[in-house]
């Protein structure tokens, strides 16, 4: 432990209240093993003691997210640089090494020994202030969406076995001025009571449009059921509460998009990014956080790689030619790619026609998607490496 080698390995095990490093040299050999408390005083302490066993130190860490962030802080704020090693690489690699024990130390080393053999794991960058900014807001907004979903989900439910002829004739997910109706009569009696003039009128007074429309809707349906079923005074004061929520959901999703928006737009190539047809300012910040530093990426074919957009081979022996759906790739870089070109193929222009011609070779509709969502990973890669904005019409050629 005293003398000083020349080059060792650090595999981190990372976790919310504590990490567990591990410090292998260049035999395998473990020469440091301890737990770290995720504090800044501990992490510096640990990191003193590392880098005083050589002269060269390569880290490697298996989580990149929210609980190794200090120590990936505090590793660049020191000159230190860390690799990504995949849980996945890290649970077959266990495999290989004597035992069946799942220790948080034994994952240390597992890593340790991962980056000592393997010289081509993905380097971490810390993201700079833009980039955590939009991190943060886009997983936000994530959640909130997926928490609308379900809620909507719940309010349909419920309205479902109280009142099932009004939960057929409004879509909830998109209509306001029905979660409005929703949040002052729940129940076929009191829309009827109250009758379509003065519902129109309380609809009216509440800023929703069309409230002739939805008043009539609503009693028809309300006329439609006679029967008062169990239960239905507590349901409606759920089905009003969940409508509430609702709404008061959609507008704290209104202006999360508008501080994405705005986030966004101060990047320095955001114009560039959101010229292409179908890349709005969402899902322009969901490209700047999943894609990272676009310098990683040599060309186009690594971009589309990364986004699981480029089949891989699958051979053996005498059988060849077996592309299959690659499994290790950025699920988000690929929604972003799917979901652009989804839009940008509604509308007439160059990728409406390139999603018509794959059909027209016989490529079903997801098929085809992913082939113009391929074709523009290629797009977007030239254009962010020629710092220009997208053009229906082809770029003059620049003599030499």
């Amino acid at each position: 432990m005293s003398e000083r080698r020349a080059r060792v390995w650090v595999g981190i095990d990372a976790g919310k209240g504590h990490h567990w490093a591990a410090v292998v040299d260049e035999a395998g050999t473990t020469l440091w093993s301890k737990k770290i408390d995720n504090d800044e005083s501990a992490i510096l302490a640990a990191l003193g003691e590392i880098l005083d066993l050589a002269n060269d130190v390569h880290w490697a860490v298996d989580i990149t997210g929210t609980s190794s962030a200090l120590l990936l802080a505090l590793l660049t704020a020191h000159g230190q640089q860390a690799v990504y090693v995949p849980g996945r690489t890290v649970n077959r690699m266990s495999g290989a090494y004597r035992g069946e024990a799942k220790t948080d130390a034994r994952d240390a080393y597992v890593i340790a020994e991962s980056a000592r053999h393997r010289r081509d794991f993905a380097t971490i960058e810390v993201p700079a202030q833009l980039a955590a900014d939009l991190a943060l807001l886009t997983a936000h907004r994530s959640d909130l969406v997926a928490d609308r979903v379900r809620m909507v989900n719940r309010l349909r439910d419920v309205l479902t076995g109280v009142f099932p002829a009004l939960e057929r004739a409004f879509d909830y997910s998109a209509h306001k001025g029905a979660l409005v109706l929703l949040t002052g009569y729940q129940t076929p009696a009191v829309i009827r009571r109250r009758g379509r003039a003065r519902l129109m009128t309380w609809l009216a007074n509440r800023g929703v449009r069309n409230a002739d429309a939805v008043a009539a809707t609503a009693l028809e349906a309300a006329r439609a059921q006679q029967t008062a079923l169990p239960g239905e005074e507590v349901a409606a004061q759920i089905v009003a509460d969940l409508a509430v929520q609702l709404l008061d959901l959609d507008d704290r999703l209104k202006r999360i998009d508008r501080q994405i928006s705005e986030t966004f737009r101060a990047h320095p190539q955001a114009e560039i990014i959101e010229s292409l047809p179908g890349m709005g300012p969402i899902l322009g910040a969901e490209f700047v956080v999943a894609a990272g530093d676009l310098t990683a990426y040599a060309d186009a074919g690594h971009l589309a790689s990364a986004a699981g957009l480029v089949p891989v081979p699958r051979d053996s022996g005498r059988r060849t030619g077996n592309l299959h759906r690659p499994k290790r790739y950025s699920r988000r870089l690929r929604r972003v790619f799917y979901m652009s070109a989804q839009t940008s193929m509604m509308r007439e222009g160059p990728n409406r026609d390139f999603y018509l011609k794959k059909r027209g070779e016989g490529c079903k509709h997801v098929q085809a998607v992913i082939a113009l969502a391929r074709r523009r990973a290629n797009v977007l890669w030239a254009l962010l490496r020629d710092n220009r904005v997208f053009t229906s019409a082809p770029p003059v050629p620049q003599a030499a």
